[in-house]
């Protein structure tokens, strides 16, 4: 059964448009730096910056049946990622340097696209539930797609606390949507939770049970 669209105004529409190429930007470089670690020329990096930044917002938008997809709709996008492919590559000694700036940017990321994806699916008129999933998917599937593509192991699959703190943060802002809290706090109290489960997470190494 589908809900009806959560109505959003003009002024919320800019904010995520603009947090959607903020967070497109991030994890295009978090792909890069990934390429980079494994030694991938820059057309590889490259194609692995553009996965990572647009992997699970595809993936969403394809199952939700919003056709063409987003970065489709608007090159803004692809001058999103062509502008971190050479910042990525010319400053790359320095921002790896910056590892724990990079982990806070990588969590903002997908505290944002937590927050975008949900709200397309809703304003698609789809199930509340899905909506969280679809939220999950646009923050983490662009890293699975990365980790495939470089030969590693899908940080989601792994027991590090990562997509569930995307679930929990999608029903942390679609439970303040609901009650109609102003988008801007809903937006600013998600990311804030999502990056402070993550933190605390890696620094006091909580983890899913794992199957043995």
């Amino acid at each position: 059964m589908g809900r009806q669209p959560i109505p959003l105004n003009n002024y919320s529409m800019t904010i995520i448009y603009t947090l959607d190429l903020i967070g497109t930007f991030v994890f295009a470089i978090s792909g890069m730096l990934a390429a980079a670690n494994k030694q991938f020329d820059v057309f590889g990096a490259s194609v692995i910056a553009f996965v990572t930044a647009v992997g699970g917002g595809t993936l969403r938008d394809v199952l939700i049946g919003a056709q063409p997809v987003g970065w489709m709709k608007d090159l803004n996008y692809l001058g999103v990622i062509a502008l971190a492919v050479p910042v990525s590559y010319f400053f790359r000694a320095y921002i790896q340097k910056l590892r724990k700036t990079m982990f806070l940017f990588d969590t903002i990321g997908i505290g944002l696209f937590t927050i975008l994806g949900l709200q397309k699916t809703l304003d698609m008129g789809l199930h509340y539930v899905v909506a969280v999933m679809m939220g999950a998917v646009s923050a983490v599937f662009g890293g699975v797609i990365r980790d495939l593509l470089s030969n590693e192991i899908p940080l989601i699959f792994r027991k590090e606390i990562y997509a569930t703190a995307c679930i929990l943060g999608g029903i942390i802002y679609l439970s303040l949507t609901v009650l109609g809290v102003e988008y801007h706090i809903s937006v600013i109290s998600t990311v804030v939770f999502i990056i402070v489960i993550r933190i605390l997470a890696v620094r006091k190494h909580w983890s899913l049970p794992m199957i043995k």
